[in-house]
């Protein structure tokens, strides 16, 4: 009887032993899930610019065809996506990634006031799309899925599919933009946009370059992540008193002031 309660209470211990093992795996785990997340609040250039040197991130796969630039692109670089009337007083401008979610988040609470100010011609928004996540975690979502936004912008559907891919984000950890046959999906919800031309322009990557060009004008941009949100040259995002209406109130300032 004294051996089996010596081997109950070691397999308990086992037990024990091997629940604590698990825990701090469990630990690892939602730490790295976590500081993935940050990444693209943070930027963490100098680690991101390692791995995208070992990951080829910004690899000749990317960069060796033709800059093939949406339509309507402007910027010194061509590589800003215009949204709203062209004669509007104030300009926001974006660096975004779709797979990141702390842009979605951004999405989230200030599109409803982008788009009413954009509408109403007071405000136009200049999106720069780039691929700080495909470098820092690896796949080709974020490449993929700008190419297939600026493949929209082709058609004149950018700022609807813009919204459609952030609403539909996956998991920071799932690369699921980077599956083509998605993005075209995805297209259905917005009228119009899935025609032969797009599904060429998506599964060709005819504008793989492009973004590439555009997440190397970030780099040399000195951004340290996504968002990057600038009015009047300041980085709103990081301000923590900003919200929709003290922007809003920001813009109709612009617009009284010119």
């Amino acid at each position: 009887s004294e051996k089996n309660r010596d081997g109950k209470r070691t397999a308990r211990e086992r037990l024990a032993v091997e629940r604590e093992k698990q825990k701090a795996a469990d630990k690892r785990r939602r730490a790295l899930i976590v500081g993935a997340s940050v990444v693209c609040v943070l930027g963490l250039a100098a680690v991101i610019g390692v791995v995208a040197a070992n990951s080829g991130g910004d690899g000749e796969s990317d960069s060796a065809g033709p800059v093939v630039a949406p339509s309507g692109a402007l910027g010194k670089d061509g590589t800003a996506i215009p949204v709203g009337k062209p004669d509007a007083k104030a300009t926001l401008t974006v660096w975004e990634d779709f797979r990141c979610p702390a842009c979605k988040s951004f999405e989230q609470t200030y599109r409803p006031t982008i788009h009413e100010l954009t509408d109403a011609g007071q405000l136009k928004v200049e999106y720069h799309l780039v691929t700080l996540i495909d470098n820092g975690l690896g796949g080709t979502g974020s490449r993929n899925a700008a190419n297939a936004a600026a493949c929209a912008q082709d058609a004149g559907k950018f700022a609807a599919y813009h919204d459609v891919l952030f609403r539909s984000q996956p998991m920071e950890s799932d690369d699921a933009y980077a599956d083509n046959a998605k993005l075209i999906d995805l297209a259905g919800k917005v009228d119009g946009l899935d025609t032969p031309a797009f599904r060429t322009c998506v599964e060709d990557g005819t504008h793989n370059s492009w973004v590439a060009k555009s997440h190397q004008a970030f780099q040399k941009g000195g951004f340290n992540g996504t968002p990057t949100v600038l009015f009047e040259g300041k980085n709103i995002y990081q301000d923590r008193s900003m919200t929709p209406a003290k922007f809003k109130q920001m813009v109709e300032e612009a617009n009284k002031g010119q």
